[in-house]
């Protein structure tokens, strides 16, 4: 993982694009701005709205040179306020926060694993795998077929897909370590609820990345109000995560 002084935050003004519905709750904004100090798959950005207080941490799909994309999903007051902006409106983004995955510490084999609004960043690190040359499979789980977006964005970059939904009404019934025995891996890296996280943990052997998430108030480390325990001492996710190393994780 890369340390404080090789990471580089910025506020940048951005543009949007789009700003447009994908799933149940689920929307898809694009926007147009400096995504220099975005170094890894898996970091986060914090975005400021106008009339809140604080700022609202979303993790990062994907993005290149001036381009930058984002998937939230509508849960609260801010991000209800969000799916409102349209095309050509700007937004104060702070860019280039915490740790993303190691792309250099993936297997040759790499099983990336998404649950929810956790399957964003696993596009943004199953595109840099196959840069890297290595093969990926991603399985990904949600509640209900209205739930599932991007599936198809995997498949297109030459990923095959799994889909896990609770009830059945789309690909694998369960959850996605109901799917694990008909896979081939030999590194698992996931985003997702902790009790997916949790599972996949306990239901696998070999080495892999998970990306936490925790409620986050700063996004930079100064409020201490995402510090979770690891085997090597407390950590803040919003600094030293989001993504952690399966061999410190404690649950």
């Amino acid at each position: 993982m890369l340390s404080d002084t090789a990471r580089s935050k910025k506020d940048v003004t951005f543009t949007i694009v789009s700003n447009r519905l994908i799933a149940k709750n689920v929307y898809e904004l694009s926007l147009e701005g400096d995504t220099s100090s975005f170094t890894a798959p898996g970091q986060f950005c914090n975005i400021a709205l106008q009339g809140f207080y604080l700022r609202r941490p979303i993790s990062v799909c994907s993005y290149g040179e001036n381009s930058l994309t984002l998937i939230y999903k509508t849960v609260g007051q801010g991000t209800k306020y969000l799916a409102g902006l349209g095309s050509g409106e700007q937004l104060s983004i702070l860019t280039g926060l915490g740790n993303g995955f190691d792309v250099s510490r993936c297997g040759e084999k790499t099983l990336v694993v998404g649950g929810g609004v956790g399957v964003p960043p696993m596009y943004g690190l199953a595109q840099a795998l196959k840069a890297a040359g290595r093969q990926v499979h991603a399985l990904l789980g949600w509640n209900t077929a209205d739930e599932v977006f991007y599936a198809e964005k995997f498949a297109e970059l030459g990923v095959p897909v799994t889909v896990c939904t609770a009830d059945g009404s789309v690909g694998v019934k369960g959850f996605v370590t109901d799917a694990l025995g008909e896979l081939d891996y030999d590194c698992v890296c996931a985003c997702g609820p902790e009790p997916m996280l949790r599972a996949l943990y306990n239901a696998t052997e070999c080495d892999g990345q998970y990306s936490f998430e925790e409620r986050m108030a700063c996004g930079f480390g100064a409020c201490m109000g995402c510090t979770c325990a690891t085997k090597y001492g407390s950590k803040r996710i919003c600094r030293d995560g989001p993504v952690l190393f399966r061999d410190e994780i404690v649950f």
